[in-house]
């Protein structure tokens, strides 16, 4: 015998099925590929590009250098179908060429040995003067010597990261630094303690960062500021400040498994690595940095991108000035490169990111021993979290979409955790120290796209390892990345 439902059973049992309606209406739920997708330029068959660095000239081409010693140029890297794409070797026999800069149609290649300034005097699209500008370091025939180069600074100088010999030593003159070189020829000593870099890069104000990997005083991979006359960590090749008087005298060495904030209370030089990778969960070896200068790539103007070769990834970053140092956090973004994600460049309107991949020797997720990729945003903006800064009780977080402030008000919504490393002269460190911080209050902004997150138990000098699981858009949709990786040096 069928039982009648009163009408408040009715009333229940309709909202539980209306709700699922609601979702299957929504559909599933977006990926990255919704936002952003990986293009693929074809690279021709007799073509080795192993990418190393990516540069545009003033004529529109893609300079396109490769890891075995060529540059090619590619015309139509922005054609909407990538088959149209066509390169053209325009030099070889280069030395690994792992920075590229153009200036007055000249392109200026960072070699391992020396700044080559490269023109095609015939117009012909091939180069034909090959110019010395600089080669104030040494080199030998170690594999790991490499010398990453930027683009052109305002001042008219290409800043370069020479890595360690065999990554562990400083054999030769400079190993270790960061040096300047203008396109005059005059090299200036900027920096010490670097350890094996895998790009440097502009910020949007035009400061200067560089990223290092895990290895002898460097816990996990990190983003790093070359603020000028700092002190970046690693002490192998403080023996060269006997070269140089440029940038004042030679820091204390550190204490070995010590932490990067006690240490950098000792050392006045020292610039606290700015953003920590947690190392597997965010990569295994951070490389190329490129900058939203145009605002047109997403809702993430003026942030940091950085790639993670190993991971055949790129991360987002943001940044903020506290106390004078930078810090921010750390973003996974985009996931999905053809090969081992290693230079970054934006076109010059900024819609597209390319991403040049290699692989030989180094190894990735992405199979391909190269390839050459184009990030194109699709026009819709995915809900993130755009932003987290440092307050002094807790952290403040902005998102690309409204808020659901019921959700975004519970703090069962969040999860965090923090930890450091051990700053030593072995190679890298687990994660130490781990706390489990309060989350005392999630205070929804009156603009429905803010929450201010109050924190018991920040802790200086620890990565501060947000989740936010329970969070949710206006529209019901969760978080495209739903974890944030904030390095708090310095509490405001």
């Amino acid at each position: 015998m069928r039982k009648r439902l009163t009408w408040a059973a009715a009333r229940v049992l309709a909202c539980l099925l209306l709700a699922p309606v609601a979702h299957v209406a929504r559909g599933a739920d977006p990926t990255e590929s919704d936002y952003y997708r990986i293009v693929e330029l074809p690279i021709p068959d007799d073509v080795f590009l192993e990418v190393a660095a990516l540069e545009w000239m003033a004529d529109g081409r893609l300079a396109v250098s490769s890891r075995r010693g060529d540059i090619y140029m590619v015309e139509g890297a922005l054609a909407k179908s990538p088959a149209d794409a066509r390169f053209t070797r325009y030099a070889q026999g280069l030395h690994e060429a792992l920075g590229l800069a153009e200036r007055d149609g000249a392109l200026y290649a960072t070699q391992r040995g020396e700044v080559t300034r490269i023109s095609d005097t015939t117009s012909d699209g091939r180069a034909d003067l090959f110019e010395t500008v600089s080669y104030g370091w040494e080199i030998d025939g170690d594999y790991h010597e490499y010398a990453w180069g930027s683009r052109f600074d305002a001042n008219g100088d290409i800043w370069i990261v020479l890595c360690l010999t065999g990554s562990f030593e400083a054999r030769n003159d400079f190993r270790g630094w960061c040096v300047r070189v203008n396109a005059d020829g005059t090299m200036t000593p900027t920096a010490s303690g670097i350890r094996s870099p895998g790009g440097i890069g502009f910020n949007a104000v035009g400061d200067v960062f560089y990223t290092d990997n895990q290895g002898d005083w460097n816990g996990t991979c990190g983003l790093k500021w070359l603020r000028p006359g700092s002190f970046q960590g690693n002490p192998s090749g403080n023996r060269y400040y006997a070269l140089t008087s440029a940038i004042g005298p030679r820091p204390i060495n550190p204490r070995n498994r010590s932490r990067i904030m006690d240490e950098a209370e000792r050392i006045p030089e020292m610039e606290p690595t700015a953003v920590l990778f947690p190392f597997v969960k965010m990569g295994r070896s951070a490389s190329g940095i490129a900058c939203d200068t145009e605002g047109t790539f997403g809702p993430f103007a003026t942030q940091l991108f950085v790639g993670d070769q190993a991971h055949s990834t790129v991360m987002r970053v943001f940044l903020e000035k506290v106390r004078g140092h930078y810090q921010g956090a750390c973003f996974p973004f985009v996931e999905g490169f053809a090969s081992g994600s290693l230079a970054l460049r934006f076109s010059p309107d900024g819609s597209a990111l390319f991403v040049g991949g290699t692989n030989r020797g180094w190894g990735s997720t992405g199979r391909q021993e190269y390839a050459l990729e184009r990030l194109d945003w699709s026009g819709e903006t995915p809900f993130e979290v755009d932003e987290m800064r440092a307050t002094p009780d807790g952290f403040g977080l902005t998102f690309t979409h409204d808020i659901d402030p019921g959700a975004a008000g519970d703090l069962a919504s969040y999860a965090m955790q923090t930890y450091t490393y051990i700053y030593r002269s072995g190679y890298g460190s687990p994660e130490v120290d781990h706390t489990t911080p309060g989350l005392v209050a999630a205070r929804v902004g009156d603009d429905r796209q803010s929450v201010r997150l109050t924190v018991d138990g920040l802790r200086e000098g620890h990565v501060h390892e947000l989740r936010l699981d329970g969070v949710r858009s206006a529209d019901g949709l969760p978080l495209l990345h739903p974890v944030a990786y904030y390095t708090l040096n310095y509490i405001p």
